[in-house]
């Protein structure tokens, strides 16, 4: 058992014979594998929307909160402003005025031109008589459009949705005086997507569309690099990635993504092809009829086409055929070379 631990270390291959039986028989060829990067991803909204308040007055309503998904045009509050009330209450007891004035002057037309008829009074008082009752029916018309003007002004009092989403922040609560413009909610829509902020010495290597691994080992997610951003902030370049179902129950959460940021080369082989011994690890090379035993320096582990693949960093040469290890005694042998790459 020492002699054989011993020759292990030393890069001496341990050979067997093998069964007659129809092996398979994995040749080793130099492959190129992606490069990845891990890095921590963002969800945000696509469009973060603010619902401003229209008019200035105090809040009476609000119907959201964090997480309120709305629609276009959905009322989500309600400001009112008293002097508006007023103001309307003005208008209307204008109209009032104007009215009866209008009322009377037209029953002074009326009875002008009776008169007229009977030959009593003269042409120029009728027509003075007709331009009074003119210009009543214009101040009564002026008068109503600006009370539409006041009711459209109050009716602004509504906070409206300017886009479908979802309510991230409402930063007032009911019987907050607002100015007009002011932030009532600020809303998320357009889809969400995942950004991120990738250290500038990648920069060369993100192209839009590459595929994205997006998620942990097991439940890894595809989506695909949509913007690369041109400008770098500290350090950093921004990128955009988007994927078909990303979650959007946490707004600003982070995601770990793994960014390809390169290509090299490697020998691989299959991990079901690898065995390890008393720490030592080993593939069978296949030398004509022999089998032979080699002890090699692993790497990282690749899933190549689904398929679970071992990088070799020492104790194999491209071309050399690899097949499954036996379970046979093992005895030792003279050298045979370690053509490590």
């Amino acid at each position: 058992m020492r002699r054989m631990i011993i020759a292990a270390v030393l890069g001496i291959s341990l050979p067997f014979t093998t069964p007659a039986a129809t092996e398979e028989l994995t040749t080793v060829t130099m492959t190129t594998i992606t490069e990845w990067k891990a890095v921590f991803g963002k969800v945000e909204a696509r469009n973060n929307v603010p619902a401003r308040s229209r008019i200035g007055g105090t809040l009476t309503e609000i119907t959201v909160s964090e997480g309120t998904d709305v629609t276009e045009g959905q009322q989500i509050g309600t400001i009112y402003d008293a002097k508006l009330a007023l103001q309307l209450d003005s208008i209307v007891a204008q109209v009032d005025a104007l009215q009866s004035q209008l009322e009377n002057a037209q029953t002074e037309l009326t009875r002008g031109e009776d008169l007229l008829k009977r030959g009593v009074t003269t042409v120029q008082r009728l027509d003075a008589l007709r331009t009074q009752v003119d210009v009543l029916t214009s101040q009564i018309e002026s008068i109503e459009a600006e009370k539409r003007v006041i009711e459209q002004r109050a009716a602004e009092g509504a906070v409206l949705a300017p886009i479908s989403g979802r309510v991230l922040t409402v930063p007032v609560t009911t019987g907050s005086v607002l100015m007009p413009g002011e932030v009532v909610s600020m809303i998320g829509g357009g889809g969400f997507y995942l950004r991120l902020a990738v250290p500038e010495r990648h920069a060369a290597f993100l192209r839009e569309g590459a595929d994205i691994q997006i998620g942990e080992d097991g439940s890894t997610q595809t989506g695909k690099l949509a913007k690369v951003y041109p400008q770098i902030q500290n350090g950093r370049v921004i990128a955009d990635v988007e994927m078909s179902e990303l979650g959007s129950g946490f707004v600003d959460a982070r995601v770990l993504v793994r960014l390809p940021v390169g290509e090299t080369s490697a020998l691989l082989v299959p991990a079901d092809l690898v065995v390890t011994r008393m720490g030592l690890d080993f593939v069978t090379v296949k030398e004509g009829e022999h089998g032979t035993l080699r002890a090699i320096v692993p790497g990282e582990h690749h899933v190549i086409d689904g398929k679970s693949m071992i990088e070799v960093l020492s104790g194999l040469s491209e071309g050399e055929n690899v097949t499954l290890t036996k379970d046979v005694a093992y005895t030792p042998a003279k050298d045979h070379g370690n053509d490590g790459h």
